[in-house]
Parts: structure tokens; C-alpha cells; sequence
């Protein structure tokens, strides 16, 4: 049985995910038997139709947009890019910097994507970029069933669904093409959180508001729209693995994919590197390995000098 796993990270965690997709290559015997990762997603920052994170910092050079999407392609795996920004206008399909780097995954391969949300965006890549697919964004906030059947029915090649469908078996059964669901698993929002449609919204301004504010004098930027979480800024996993829509290694293999089920989502585009370590060694390696997995990880992040081991300097007396 093969898993299909989506991981976060094209700028900060690229580093890792590399390491992550190399280790899986090299060192079978570390990993569950079946795991794949299949994409890459998120977005290059500040990107105007980029949502569901903040998408704080300065523009990526073209130069290493360009890197990124030929080291991640060349291991057989696809970059998807998350244009999930709800307040997208007309205007906004001009932007200079979001047609460059969709410019560059449209490529002979055909392999990569975009999830999407907003009706005017998906029309403006399905005319330019054709041969690029397009997955339903779980930013739509779909809750129903019905819903998921009649998303499935559109040409999306995956339909990532709403968190809150987690662990309710009986209504998942009703999925009428389940290999096309890509299911969410380690989701640090609380569950039936009734904030959560306007805090995408909320994103999508604040990444609006911050392009706008790189063209003007300090004195003259607009201010972000404050947005306050404690459930969501306090996503350590102690917590978020008793949430009810938690979804553990072992329900994948043993519930979801006897299912039908294949497509799993990892979230953590703004995640602190070492809890994303835990994250990949829980979710992929063998139980008895995890702590081997971490430990390996963690290691080739420092002799690559991603995170740097600083030796204490001696103490003169």
C-alpha cells in the first residue's frame, strides 16, 4: 500500500525537505513501507495570491525560485504552489512577480500545480497555464459531503478536504472518489473553529497590505489587520495530537488507506524547524527508528549549516 504525502516548505523547510526526500532514498529500512512524498507546497515570498499563512519577508531572487522548482522536480516530485488568497481581483491577475513564478512550474513534466480558491484566479491559470493542475484548496472551508462529492465532480486533480471531516468514518465512506481527497492530518486549528473562514480572509489582506506598504515611505504604510489565536499559536504537539481531528500514523495505514484514502497533508509552511523534524520522524518513520530518524535529520541540518551548533568559547581565567 503507498501513501502520498504533501509536505510544507519552499523556502525555510527546503533545506530539510531535500535532506527528508534524500533519507527516504538511501535509507529505506528508517521508513513505513508505502511512504512517498509527492509534492511539495506553499509559495515564494510575498507572494499577492498566497494565503492561509502570512507570507511575511522580502521577494525570493527569480534566480532561486528557479532552483528550487528544478532540485524539488528532479526527484520526481511536484511543487504546488498555495494561490489560496480569497480577495483576489481582476487587477490582481497582472501581478509581475506571481506570473514569474508560475511561469517557472509550467514545465514539460506536466507534474505541477496550484491550489486554489478563488473562481477568478483558477479561470486566469486554466487559460494561460493548461497544463498545470489545479486542487481544490481546503481554505474553501468545504463541511458537508455533498459538497466534497459535487467538488469532486469539477476537474480538480485533488480535492483537499476540511479538517473537520477527520475521524467520521461513516460520512468519509460517502466520498465518492476518495483517491482524489488529499486528508489533512496534523491540522493545529481547533476543531469547528468558528474563526477560521475570515482568518484566510484576514491573510489575504494583511499579504495585500504588505506588498502595498514596500512601495511607501514608512511614515505613510498601512497598518496589519490585527488578528489574535490562542489556539492556533500554541500548536504544540502535546496538544494538537488530542485534538478529535488528529489523525495518527498508524489510522493512516490501518483505517484511511484500506479506504480508498492515499493523499496525506502535512501543514507547517511557517513551522519551527525542529518541530517539523518531530513532525516527518512521527509521521514517516517506523516506530522503533523515529528517534533515529530526528537524530539523522538533525545532523545533516547542522553539517549543512542549516542550524548552527556554535561551540561555547573557553573560559579564560
Amino acid at each position: 500500500m503507498e501513501a502520498l504525502f504533501h509536505i510544507p516548505g519552499l523556502r525555510y523547510n527546503f533545506p530539510l525537505n531535500m535532506l527528508l526526500i534524500d533519507m527516504l532514498e538511501r535509507f529505506p529500512k528508517y521508513f513505513r513501507e508505502g511512504v512517498k512524498i509527492s509534492s511539495v507546497f506553499g509559495d515564494f515570498p510575498a507572494s499577492l495570491w498566497s494565503s492561509g499563512r502570512y507570507s511575511a519577508g522580502d521577494q525570493c531572487a527569480r534566480e532561486y525560485v528557479t532552483g528550487v522548482v528544478r532540485a524539488i522536480n528532479a526527484k520526481n516530485v511536484a511543487v504546488r504552489y498555495t494561490y489560496t488568497n480569497p480577495t483576489i481581483t481582476e487587477a490582481d491577475l497582472e501581478n509581475e512577480y506571481c506570473n514569474f513564478c508560475l511561469d517557472q512550474i509550467d514545465t514539460k513534466k506536466k507534474m505541477n500545480g496550484v491550489l486554489v480558491v478563488s473562481p477568478i484566479l483558477e479561470e486566469y491559470i486554466r487559460k494561460t497555464h493548461p497544463n498545470l493542475k489545479l486542487n481544490s484548496s481546503t481554505c474553501k472551508c468545504i463541511r458537508t459531503i455533498d459538497g466534497v462529492n459535487e467538488e469532486l465532480k469539477k476537474d480538480y486533480n485533488l480535492v483537499v478536504l476540511d479538517y473537520n471531516m477527520n475521524n467520521h468514518f461513516d460520512e468519509l465512506d460517502k466520498i465518492i472518489d476518495k483517491e482524489r481527497c488529499e486528508v489533512l492530518i496534523n491540522a493545529c486549528c481547533i476543531p469547528d473553529c468558528p474563526r477560521r473562514a475570515e482568518h484566510y480572509r484576514v491573510i489575504g489582506e494583511n499579504n495585500r497590505i504588505t506588498l502595498e506598504n514596500r512601495k511607501l515611505p514608512k511614515d505613510k504604510q498601512k497598518p496589519l489587520i490585527p488578528w489574535e489565536c490562542s489556539y492556533g499559536d500554541n500548536s504544540m504537539p502535546s496538544i494538537t495530537r488530542k485534538y478529535k481531528t488528529h489523525i495518527s500514523p498508524d489510522a493512516i495505514w490501518e483505517k484511511y488507506i484500506p479506504m480508498g484514502f492515499k493523499n496525506f497533508k502535512i501543514e507547517g509552511r511557517t513551522a519551527n524547524i525542529f518541530s517539523l523534524v518531530k513532525t516527518y520522524a512521527y509521521y514517516f518513520a517506523k516506530p522503533e527508528y523515529r528517534d533515529d530518524v530526528e537524530l539523522l535529520l538533525l545532523t545533516n541540518l547542522a553539517a549543512n549549516k542549516i542550524i548552527n551548533l556554535a561551540k561555547p568559547k573557553a573560559v579564560r581565567e
